[in-house]
């Protein structure tokens, strides 16, 4: 049920994103989601792509500091308030949560949304007892 994110450390330069853009895209790799924290310096760029191991192997190729990081990728009803029983599930298991971001599908209108906590294993175990679908791999990589 895990899922394989790349993360990539940018300095704050023009050009850094558009530089890992055009290394994965010349390689094949497709974007499925994406998220940039950043501060005044730097950012950290959060990837969901279609291959993970080539995102990781091309981008180290090319320069990048990169790292994968395991995350969970839950459906939720696209419908106001949809995102709260699945945290509150996470709340009620003591379960903190150190970043997500989510993303739509046309072909389930559902919103996906990706989780990092610090107790991945029992998260997922968590939101599926309580009826929250988790997608693999395969299905976030094919979307």
């Amino acid at each position: 049920m895990k899922i394989k994110q790349i993360s990539v450390f940018l300095e704050n330069k023009s050009g850094r994103l558009a530089k890992v853009t055009r290394v994965l895209g010349e390689n094949g790799v497709n974007i499925r989601a994406l998220s940039i924290a950043d501060t005044t310096d730097f950012g950290i760029l959060r990837l969901i792509v279609n291959d993970p191991d080539t995102a990781y192997r091309v981008l180290k190729e090319a320069g990048f500091s990169v790292n994968v990081t395991d995350v969970i990728a839950v459906e939720i009803p696209d419908v106001p308030g949809g995102l709260a029983d699945p945290l509150d599930c996470l709340k009620d298991a003591n379960i903190n949560i150190e970043y997500l971001y989510a993303f739509l599908t046309r072909a389930t209108k559902a919103a996906l949304v990706v989780f990092r906590v610090e107790q991945i294993d029992e998260a997922a175990r968590v939101l599926q007892d309580r009826g929250v679908r988790i997608l693999d791999g395969a299905e976030v990589y094919n979307l």
